[in-house]
């Protein structure tokens, strides 16, 4: 029971909701790590995708200050969540303490971490292969959302990750299941948009799917739709996508 005296309130499935969603729909994120050399926090400014578990991935330099803080201590913290006009504190927010793990070239999951994290930011192609730039993957520990004023939760990290046994399955097929979407579906991306009463910007695009639901880019917006129940395959997904999409409100 939740202590009375606790600015937390209790933990409940629209928190956990709210949380995954702050963190899935993040570009960017300040991450903060250990000073190795001073062991002070040093934050900065990290490009974010997610693997298809929900886990985040960062990439960054290997001569950079994160890449040799967390080298020496892999603890690290990601602060998520766009603020809007007026008072940014009035918007929620999410800090996830995190493991990072890196992700070698010759991993078996680096592919899919790098096509994922493409399809988000385009522009990385220019220096994604260079090789001094490496991948880390950040496994949730603990996480803090704070909801807006008087909204506070803490969470275990597996509450951010997605627990499917079809993960892999879906990684696998996921590429080749969005183009066969848009082939059979043109308009699908605008029509989703439209229906999710996405900010008016250019052309959306399905930029990631798994079993918790789609990604949506259009420029530097970001999108995240999570589903209901969890989606058991590809097939699945595409069919909860188009009934989002096409079925009469």
């Amino acid at each position: 029971m939740k202590d009375p005296a606790s600015p937390l309130r209790e933990t409940d499935d629209d928190a956990r909701k709210l949380a995954r969603v702050i963190l899935r729909s993040a570009r960017h994120a300040a991450n903060a790590d250990l000073d190795p050399e001073t062991g002070f926090p040093f934050a900065s400014r990290v490009l974010v995708a997610t693997d298809i578990d929900g886990a985040p991935a960062i990439l960054v330099s290997k001569l950079s200050a994160h890449t040799r803080a967390l080298a020496r201590d892999p603890r690290a913290s990601l602060l998520t969540g766009e603020p809007g006009k007026g008072d940014p504190l009035a918007f929620p927010r999410l800090t996830t303490q995190c493991l990072a793990e890196p992700v070698e070239r010759s991993s078996a999951f680096y592919e899919r971490i790098r096509t994922r994290f493409l399809a988000r930011h385009t522009k990385a192609k220019l220096y994604i292969d260079f090789p001094d730039f490496l991948f880390f993957r950040l496994k949730p520990q603990q996480a803090s959302l704070n909801g807006g004023f008087g909204r506070a939760y803490q969470f275990d990290g597996n509450d951010l990750i997605i627990q499917s046994a079809a993960n892999e399955a879906i990684a696998t097929e996921a590429e080749e299941t969005v183009r066969d979407l848009v082939e059979r579906h043109p308009d699908v991306a605008e029509a989703l948009a439209i229906r999710l009463k996405a900010p008016e910007s250019g052309p959306w695009r399905i930029c990631g799917i798994d079993s918790s639901g789609f990604d949506m880019i259009s420029s530097d917006l970001l999108l995240r739709y999570e589903f209901e129940t969890l989606a058991v395959d590809t097939d699945h997904i595409c069919s909860n996508m188009t009934k989002i999409a096409y079925s009469i409100p």
